[in-house]
């Protein structure tokens, strides 16, 4: 009898920053994972990479949230600050479009940190698992960015 080996899907901190746990992401949208499962970071670098290997579905002109789907379906919203969509793409300079492939740790975007937070935005940057899956293993505290977050319960 052969078995098949699972392979785990990592996801990666998008940022350098501070990892919050879901319910404590200042948004309920987010916090009770209406969207899907996931964690925060408190970004305090402006350089935003993909936390997965995929392709991007979702690059918002806004350049505020992106969505990637990797090779296995599994799709990962990266969606940077709150309310930040209300910024118009003021201080967001986008480097991927939709239907780019992307490898972990590419740029998607690079943030005006300053610009946000004169703005009067949070820096609390959801990632979520818009597909349904649940995860498992999250790291809290500081990290870098493409420091490994957490793995993907298929």
């Amino acid at each position: 009898m052969l078995f098949k080996k699972s392979k785990k899907t990592t996801i990666l901190a998008p940022a350098k920053g501070t990892i919050i746990s879901i319910d404590q992401i200042p948004d309920p949208v987010f916090s009770s994972k209406m969207m899907g499962d996931g964690f925060g970071i408190e970004i305090t670098d402006g350089m935003i990479h993909a936390p997965v290997a995929g392709t991007i579905k979702t690059a918002f002109p806004t350049g505020h949230a992106y969505g990637i789907e990797t090779k296995e379906g599994i799709e990962v919203l990266v969606h940077i600050g709150l309310d930040t969509v209300e910024l118009n793409g003021d201080g967001f300079a986008v480097k991927v479009e939709t239907g780019q492939s992307v490898n972990v740790g590419d740029v998607l975007c690079v943030v005006d940190i300053e610009k946000v937070k004169q703005a009067g935005k949070s820096l609390v940057s959801p990632v979520i698992i818009t597909s349904g899956q649940s995860i498992t293993n999250v790291q809290t505290g500081s990290v870098q960015a493409q420091d490994e977050v957490a793995i993907i319960q298929k």
